[in-house]
């Protein structure tokens, strides 16, 4: 019962709208937009495809990689050394245009789906993403044990938004899947890329695409384009609203 209900809901995604058509796939969100609120905690978002069945029934299995990716932003990564007793830095490397958030979700591990070289050129796993750096005057996407590279990592997945689950992908049907990409308050506001691939043999076979949108709404808005359009208006109005505050305390608890 669950394999028919699985395609049936894929169908009726489709037939609503937010979907994405390649000769290959046919994929539906559950829903193409989060907002933010000021009791937003995080989200889910559940991704569901279908492959065309004369490219699934190849000899071999059929993978999937998810990749998710956020707004782009600049980002700077410090190395310490300790110098007197205290620790400073001496050393700074920038990520320019890196996705703020980075998601891979798979039907395995990346390394068991393709090569390192396919991998790599398909920015298929978390540590194939291109995260281009600024060197001195030069420009480049270093090696994955780059330091600098695996401190920006570190940074990202401990904020919750950097991550990567090989078995993000489960097929619930031969030729349908569904993956479950979590969004969480954290999550920066702008337009996501939900990117999917499917390998066969270790040969990508098809790509698709699909546009979501995490966005606040109301007041959240109102404050949040207040700030970015009138930042001296803001910081006095924000600096006044202390002050009132503390005012009205003190009128509040004074003991006289």
């Amino acid at each position: 019962m669950r394999r028919l209900a699985a395609p049936l809901m894929l169908l009726l995604l489709v037939l609503a709208g937010g979907d994405a058509r390649s000769a290959e796939m046919v994929l539906s969100l559950s829903k193409a937009r989060v907002t933010i609120t000021s009791n937003f905690t995080g989200d889910t978002i559940v991704l569901f495809g279908v492959i065309d069945p004369g490219e699934a029934a190849r000899p071999a299995p059929q993978d999937v990689i998810v990749t998710v990716r956020g707004p782009s932003e600049s980002f700077t990564t410090w190395r310490k050394e300790r110098f007197l007793g205290i620790w400073v830095n001496v050393d700074s490397r920038s990520f320019l245009a890196a996705p703020s958030y980075l998601a891979v979700l798979a039907s395995r591990a990346p390394e068991l789906i393709a090569s390192p070289e396919t991998l790599r050129r398909e920015q298929a796993g978390l540590d194939n993403n291109r995260l281009l750096q600024r060197i001195g005057s030069d420009y480049a996407d270093v090696v994955p044990q780059d330091p600098f590279r695996q401190a920006f990592l570190r940074v990202k997945q401990a904020q919750g938004l950097y991550f990567e689950r090989p078995a993000g992908v489960e097929f619930i049907a031969p030729n349908v899947f569904r993956a479950t990409i979590p969004i969480p308050g954290t999550a920066p506001v702008g337009a996501y890329e939900v990117v999917v691939k499917t390998f066969a043999d270790g040969t990508p076979v098809s790509r698709g695409t699909l546009s979501l949108e995490v966005a606040k709404i109301d007041f959240e808005q109102t404050v949040a384009t207040a700030a970015q359009d009138h930042p001296w208006l803001y910081g006095l109005a924000t600096a006044l609203a202390a002050l009132g505050v503390g005012f009205m305390a003190n009128v509040a608890f004074r003991r006289d």
